[in-house]
């Protein structure tokens, strides 16, 4: 093969375009984002996936709020069982 020749130019650059397919193609199945036109990167759009994230983002703020009620009321119970004063305990018996 001669290096100074047309061929070789070919050759590299058949090589080269060839390396950037199989690597994009691997990118792509794999969920990697691949690289865009300018060097920006391109990622999949999924709108299932996009729902199913915003639907967990949902129920993960309702039950954080709810974990927080139940931490609220944890401290009121808390309080009432470990209050040495009969006060509390004349208010309880006051409201029966």
């Amino acid at each position: 093969m001669s290096w100074a020749g047309p061929g070789f130019v070919i050759a590299i650059i058949a090589i080269s375009t060839f390396g950037w397919i199989a690597t994009s193609w691997i990118r792509a199945k794999h969920g990697y984002p691949l690289e865009g036109e300018w060097g920006g990167t391109v990622g999949k759009t999924d709108l299932e996936q996009s729902r199913k994230v915003q639907l967990l983002e949902t129920e993960n703020g309702k039950l954080a709020g709810q974990v927080s009620r139940l931490e609220e009321r944890i401290a009121v119970l808390e309080r009432i069982a470990t209050d040495k004063s009969s006060r509390l305990a004349d208010q309880i018996d006051s409201l029966r």
